[in-house]
């Protein structure tokens, strides 16, 4: 199983996550969203392959989410392709930690239950 975990360095949340895996176990690679952004194509991967919304990649918590108007981007009808783009130009606008399992995300952010099926562990 290849898991990648983007998150960020000075996020609790992120801290927790990858802590709860240390204590499974579970093998990842760590990548920090600020110094190694994810490309526009592999966002667009990752958010086909969830099914998820796009919106849902979002940090939406974010003094940079707010300051670009994101939600009122997304609500005025961004496709997919425009909002990977925008989430390619800053770490800080993904909604983190991002669980990556053999290329398909977990629902971004950390969820226990989400993550343990994720990973099989449920």
């Amino acid at each position: 199983m290849d898991i990648l975990v983007l998150e960020y360095p000075k996020c609790s949340t992120c801290k927790r996550a990858l802590r709860w895996l240390d204590e499974r176990g579970v093998a990842y690679t760590g990548r920090d969203i600020v110094t190694q952004n994810p490309t526009a194509e592999e966002v667009l991967t990752w958010q086909r392959a969830s099914g998820l919304p796009m919106r849902r990649f979002f940090n939406t918590s974010g003094r940079l989410y707010r300051e670009l108007g994101v939600k009122t981007r997304l609500d005025a009808g961004m496709t997919d392709e425009e909002a990977a783009a925008l989430l390619a130009t800053d770490g800080m606008l993904v909604k983190r930690p991002l669980l990556i399992v053999d290329g398909v995300p977990a629902r971004p952010g950390f969820d226990e239950a989400a993550w343990s099926e994720a990973l099989g562990l449920a």
